[in-house]
C-alpha cells in the first residue's frame, strides 16, 4: 500500500510539474497605433470634441486605446476629410513600426453633408436627386479613389493590420416625428448601404479587414428610442448625423474590437 501511494504522489507531481512549467501565457504585446480617417472616426458628434478636426476622446480611437495597451498612439483623423485629405495630410504618420491602422473613409468624397444639408431643408424631390447622384459617385468614382487610398497605407505601414469601418445606416423608418420624411431616410440609407458594399469590396481587394457597423447600429438610427446617431441640431451642425457618445461606446468600439480582440 505505501509502495502504491508514493507512485501515485509521484504521477500527480509529475503532471502538475507539467502544467506549470509549459509556456507561460503572454499579454498582447503593445501597439504602435494611427487613427486615420473623417468626421466618423475623430469623433466629431461625442462630447469634448475640439479644434479644427473637432477630435473627441469620446471617439472610438481614444475608447480603444484606454482599454488596449499602445506604445504609441497619433490620432490624426479629421472632420471633413477625404481620401485625398487623407493621402496628402494623414498617411504621413505611418510607418514600417506601426501596428494598427482604423479608417472611416469615402462619405465627404461622396457629399455626405451636401446631401445631408439638402434632405433636411429641401424638398423629397430635392433630397431623392443629390442622394442618387451620390449613389452614382459611390459606385462608379468613389472606387478608384478608395483603391489609391488604401494603396498609400499598407505601401507605408506593410506591417500593420488595416481595418476599414463602414458607416452605419442613419435613421430609423418608424414614426420619426419632427424628422425626416420616411422617402428622405430610406433613400440615406440605400447611400450608406450603396457606401457599405463598395468600401468592404474595395478594402477586402487591398487585403484589409473590414468592420461593418451596420448591423451593430440597428435599432439606434435618427429616430429610435435609443439613438446612438444625433438628430439635426441647429445650435451644433456639425454633430448631426454623427454617432453620439452612446454610439462610440456600443457601436463602434465594439466593431473594432471584434476583429482586433
Amino acid at each position: 500500500m505505501g509502495n502504491w501511494a508514493l507512485r501515485l504522489s509521484v504521477t500527480v507531481t509529475t503532471v502538475l510539474a507539467a502544467i506549470t512549467v509549459g509556456p507561460a501565457a503572454h499579454a498582447d504585446a503593445p501597439v504602435d497605433y494611427v487613427a486615420l480617417g473623417d468626421s466618423y472616426s475623430s469623433g466629431t458628434g461625442a462630447t469634448g470634441a475640439t479644434g479644427t478636426c473637432m477630435r473627441s476622446p469620446n471617439g472610438y480611437p481614444r475608447l480603444w486605446v484606454n482599454r488596449h495597451e499602445t506604445s504609441s498612439f497619433a490620432f490624426v483623423a479629421c472632420g471633413g476629410a477625404t481620401t485625398d485629405d487623407v493621402r496628402a495630410t494623414q498617411v504621413s504618420s505611418l510607418g514600417a513600426g506601426t501596428d494598427l491602422v482604423t479608417i472611416t473613409i469615402g462619405g465627404n468624397d461622396a457629399g455626405f453633408a451636401t446631401g445631408a444639408i439638402s434632405c433636411v431643408l429641401g424638398s423629397d424631390e430635392v433630397c431623392l436627386g443629390v442622394v442618387e447622384a451620390a449613389r452614382i459617385y459611390i459606385r462608379t468614382v468613389l472606387p478608384g479613389r478608395l483603391d489609391r487610398t488604401y494603396a498609400d497605407i499598407t505601401t507605408r505601414a506593410p506591417s500593420a493590420e488595416v481595418v476599414v469601418l463602414g458607416y452605419p445606416r442613419l435613421f430609423e423608418t418608424g414614426a420619426c416625428p419632427g424628422g425626416l420624411s420616411l422617402v428622405k431616410r430610406q433613400a440615406l440609407n440605400a447611400a450608406a448601404d450603396d457606401l457599405a458594399t463598395v468600401t468592404a469590396a474595395r478594402a477586402q481587394a487591398a487585403g484589409l479587414t473590414w468592420a461593418d457597423t451596420r448591423p451593430i447600429f440597428a435599432g439606434h438610427g435618427v429616430c429610435a428610442a435609443a439613438p446612438w446617431i444625433n438628430r439635426v441640431n441647429l445650435l451644433n451642425l456639425t454633430s448631426t448625423f454623427h454617432p453620439n457618445n452612446a454610439g462610440y461606446a456600443n457601436g463602434y468600439l465594439p466593431a473594432l474590437e471584434n476583429v482586433t480582440g
